[in-house]
């Protein structure tokens, strides 16, 4: 089969592609295109220095992070890898003008070419306030600044953290002023203040004391002061680092937030529960003057005994001014004993009264008592007496006994009066005149007597 091809005179496109006469190169493949391009990038532009605005900013999942760097008429696409972030001294955000150093090179997946970023500066003090102005009103729109979420700062802090450099005339001048108004347990926490990190010191001091436990072998502080000298805004930023101003905000501890001189404003000043112009300011917010103390509790205890001798006498000449309106002892008490005689000389009369009337009754009884009047009843009673008494010896059975006749009994003394009855009992008592003789009953021959025959028994 024959196919048409292209005249090279004319130009007529041809189907299949054959190589003109006298040319012998071999076409390029794109990724051939695309690794020369990129060799060649690379290699002019090894090193650069650009200066743009931030745009599209974004972290990803893996810890790169992607952006846009442009000016009024062009974008340039950047990548800063997850290693190179250490070097970076504030969090990207868009809108800020930056100068970022790094290489070019291309993306052959996409045709495009871009910068790699290894260090990246706020372009100017001006970029450093805007980003400075950005985070604020972020921050400001969470509410970590409303003075609703302040704590108070306690009166008389037993222990005091400090987040501050361990050298220089900062911590010397704070432990200086606490010594000479109130000497207090110090607990100073060691950062660093400027610099690559010092953010993240600084928070995690702050968070390390909040997380301190009221009863371990460190004392928790009362009161936390985070401290350093004056500088520049470049020097003071790590106190306007997000972290460090989250972690004030979150601490449960009471902060002041010393940083710089009096014109130096940062946004840990912001979120702190309060703001001292100085490091040695903070000092005298944190304490009392010992010596105005003990001077006020003089004069309070003084005050105090005044008012209770003052109130003590007050007391006194009410007392005596009601005294003097009391009646008199006598005056109160003279009713009474008056009517107390009255009563017991009505009670003399009325007790002579009653005896009056109850010996009239006893007067009358009396006059019949005569002494032979009561002879002769008691003659009387006695001759009663006497008739009962012959008649009791002529009805008493013991009295027969004298004369030889016997009383027969059962061993429990009731009497006998029938055969029948000694056989039922078997073993009686025989009383006599002079005594009493057990016996017991058998039949004729020495047997024991059968009771129920008619046997005769036989008393031994």
């Amino acid at each position: 089969m024959n196919y048409p091809s292209s005249d090279p005179v004319s130009g007529t496109g041809r189907l299949v592609a054959e190589t003109p006469p006298g040319d012998n190169a071999a076409p390029l493949s794109v990724s051939e295109l695309s690794q020369a391009l990129k060799r060649m990038v690379e290699g002019e532009f090894g090193h650069v220095r650009l200066r743009g605005e931030i745009s599209g900013y974004k972290r990803v999942a893996s810890g790169h992070a992607y952006l846009a760097l442009k000016d009024d008429s062009a974008v340039i696409d950047g990548v800063i890898w997850k290693g190179s972030f250490g070097g970076i001294a504030f969090a990207p955000q868009d809108g800020i003008e930056v100068i970022a150093t790094g290489k070019l090179t291309t993306y052959p997946g996409r045709s495009k070419y871009q910068i790699v970023i290894e260090r990246l500066e706020l372009a100017g003090e001006g970029a450093l306030m805007a980003l400075l102005e950005k985070l604020k009103a972020k921050l400001a729109g969470e509410g970590l600044f409303d003075a609703g979420r302040k704590q108070a700062i306690p009166f008389l802090p037993r222990t005091i953290g400090i987040v501050t450099s361990p050298t220089g005339a900062v911590i010397r001048d704070i432990l200086h002023r606490l010594a000479d108004r109130f000497p207090s347990h110090v607990i100073v926490w060691p950062v660093a203040v400027q610099g690559d990190g010092a953010a993240a010191q600084v928070a995690k001091a702050i968070a390390g004391f909040d997380a301190l436990p009221s009863d371990g072998p460190i004392a928790r502080p009362d009161l936390i002061i985070v401290a350093r000298g004056g500088g520049s805004i470049e020097d003071l930023w790590a106190f306007n680092e997000e972290i460090v101003v989250r972690a004030i905000a979150a601490c449960t501890i009471p902060v002041i937030s010393a940083v710089g001189h009096e014109t130096d404003t940062t946004l840990a000043d912001y979120a702190a529960d309060r703001r001292a112009p100085t490091p040695t300011a903070a000092a005298e917010y944190a304490v009392p003057v010992r010596a105005d103390l003990l001077a006020t509790l003089a004069n309070l205890a003084a005050r105090t005994e005044r008012t209770a001798r003052r109130y003590h006498e007050r007391g006194r000449e009410r007392l005596a001014a009601l005294a003097r309106l009391l009646p008199k002892r006598d005056a109160l008490l003279g009713p009474q004993r008056q009517k107390a005689d009255d009563l017991g000389a009505r009670l003399d009369r009325a007790l002579a009264a009653r005896i009056a009337r109850a010996r009239m009754p006893l007067d009358r009884a009396s006059a019949v008592l005569r002494p032979a009047m009561l002879d002769r009843q008691l003659s009387v009673a006695r001759d009663r007496l006497a008739r009962t008494e012959r008649l009791l010896s002529a009805v008493n059975p013991d009295g027969l006994l004298q004369k030889g006749y016997v009383r027969v009994s059962t061993r429990s003394g009731t009497v006998v009066t029938s055969a029948a009855a000694a056989r039922a009992a078997a073993t009686v008592t025989l009383h006599f005149g002079d005594g009493t003789v057990d016996a017991r009953l058998e039949r004729a021959g020495g047997k024991p007597y059968d009771k129920g025959k008619p046997d005769q028994p036989t008393l031994l």
